[in-house]
């Protein structure tokens, strides 16, 4: 929401600053400006990228539409379910583990968070993890370094769509120069007629200029500085999964291990101690309780 906020105030100001200056607004409707700079933009990026990465850029524009997702609650929702989850390994054994993992959309653990469950990269990091865990031919150190690297290799696929918004931003002043010469041309090819025609083919053309760096400093420039903070934040996010569960494989108890993964959480969204204690409380009741239910059923039966 505060993206869309931040262009339509760029508009706002810019439109408004020139109407203010008695500027008339029908000068700036150039349809033939902006189909030139809107277009050649277009089919630079289309030249420039697969239609795969153009998929992830128009995947990566919605992400900051709709605002960064990794605030204090997804953090404590997600410190949670890697308190359960290791609660669940302890109690059950690695063995029932890896049922867990192997079909975590089914699984009595995962089900309960539908919002982690939507993330399908996260969903893998932490079961492939976890599946190697139970393998027992991992150490701890050589799954420190397997999950580094998938973080890196994960942070430079989603840097992608970075860079070619970077590359849009850069090139569509060049874009709106090609339409002002284009326009000069036009005026040069018109200059035997009247004085305030050739005016209004002049102004045509320099609102191709105006056009090509507005959409570059004012919106595209904007968009991917706030993609590339929501990766970063994606990136940071992993290394908290990544610091609790090598934890847990150095065999850390849950309590303790989850505290590894929080202390790697930013300060600015970080949970308090007290905080993240009251939802593994919460966790905890939840799977006695579960237990305690399975119980009582086989008794019965």
């Amino acid at each position: 929401m505060s993206a869309i906020l931040g262009i339509v105030l760029v508009f706002v100001a810019v439109i408004g600053g020139f109407l203010l200056e008695d500027g008339k607004p029908l000068v700036l409707a150039q349809p033939s400006e902006l189909i030139i700079i809107v277009g050649a933009a277009i089919g630079t990026m289309l030249a420039a990228n697969p239609l795969t990465v153009i998929a992830t850029i128009l995947k990566s524009v919605g992400g900051v539409l709709a605002g960064n997702p990794y605030n204090k609650a997804y953090y404590l929702e997600s410190l949670k379910m890697l308190y359960e989850i290791f609660q669940f390994a302890r109690r059950s054994g690695l063995a029932k583990l890896e049922g867990e993992v192997e079909n975590p959309e089914k699984s009595q653990t995962f089900s309960k968070y539908p919002k982690m469950l939507r993330d399908v990269h996260m969903l893998h990091f932490i079961c492939d993890t976890l599946r190697m865990s139970t393998s027992g031919v991992v150490t701890a150190y050589d799954l420190d370094a397997i999950l580094e690297n998938d973080i890196e290799v994960h942070h430079q696929e989603e840097m992608i769509p970075v860079a070619a918004l970077i590359t849009i931003a850069d090139a569509l002043p060049g874009l709106g120069i090609v339409a002002a010469v284009l326009g000069v041309v036009i005026t040069m090819g018109a200059l035997s007629g009247p004085p305030d025609q050739i005016g209004k083919k002049v102004g045509a053309a320099l609102v191709g200029t105006f056009l090509g760096i507005l959409f570059s400093y004012g919106v595209v420039s904007p968009i991917a500085n706030n993609v590339e903070k929501i990766v970063n934040a994606n990136t940071q996010f992993h290394e908290v999964l990544r610091a609790g569960m090598v934890a847990f494989a150095k065999g850390m108890v849950p309590a303790i291990a989850v505290e590894y993964a929080r202390r790697a959480v930013p300060h600015k969204v970080r949970p308090t101690f007290r905080e993240v204690e009251a939802a593994c409380k919460g966790a905890k009741v939840a799977g006695l309780q579960d237990a305690g239910q399975a119980a009582a059923a086989a008794k019965t039966g």
